[in-house]
């Protein structure tokens, strides 16, 4: 069953949203309290948590730090309209997409779908190598547990930082557009004035780290894409 938690202390939202959802087939648990939204979004009861920024008591940033700490669970977070910092932060500590208020249900309903497709499908995607193993240089991703190592050492990756080294990896020395790797990726349209995907790749550099010799793993294309660079 399709079972999702909202954490956001506006009532009339929640409410509505019940409603809605329920309409499209999910059912829905609404929490007003960040702190008390905590617990029951780390305990493998949902499939994907809606978040809100502004929650009384404890931010949402601070909750999904929380939630990110012990779970995977994917997180679409609320954010203000026009407040480009709190969807980069967000997505820094581990969101899997946002969605700035106020916004339509359905597009709601679009991006989740999107975010659990994402992480359905990802368990049969099938690599080029017999093995299920990405390597370039001294990085091992290995598709059939969603693992990433560096030199032996594990890397924990969100979903979505794992969907994107893999999409890379097997262009690796390719330039990957935009467009494609958020297709791929996000499972969405890239759309206008969207930095998300950059602040993923963002993040997945600084946790893949330098190779030997101080070069970027991932270079940015500029008005294009990135690639898995070859070059050592």
């Amino acid at each position: 069953m399709n079972q999702l938690l909202i954490i956001d202390d506006d009532n009339d939202l929640c409410d509505l949203l019940k409603d809605y959802l329920a309409q499209e087939g999910f059912v829905v648990e609404a929490i007003n309290s960040g702190i008390e939204g905590v617990e029951p979004a780390t305990s493998g009861r949902y499939v994907l948590v809606v978040l809100d920024v502004m929650l009384p008591g404890i931010s949402g940033f601070e909750v999904l730090r929380r939630i990110r700490a012990v779970s995977r669970v994917p997180v679409l977070m609320l954010t203000a309209r026009g407040e480009e910092v709190d969807r980069i932060v967000g997505l820094e500590i581990g969101a899997d997409d946002y969605l700035p208020k106020p916004f339509n249900p359905r597009e709601l309903v679009a991006r989740i779908r999107a975010v659990l497709r994402r992480v359905e499908e990802k368990p049969q995607v099938q690599v080029s190598t017999s093995s299920g193993r990405l390597v370039a240089d001294d990085i091992e991703l290995i598709s059939g547990n969603r693992t990433v190592l560096r030199s032996g050492q594990n890397i924990e990756l969100t979903s979505v930082e794992f969907a994107i080294l893999e999409v890379l990896l097997r262009s690796k020395g390719q330039v990957v557009n935009r467009d494609e790797l958020v297709k791929q990726s996000l499972g969405r349209d890239l759309s206008a004035y969207d930095r998300s995907i950059d602040v993923h790749v963002s993040s997945l550099r600084k946790k893949l780290g330098l190779r030997q010799g101080e070069s970027e793993r991932i270079k940015t294309i500029r008005n294009v894409g990135y690639l898995y660079s070859t070059d050592c």
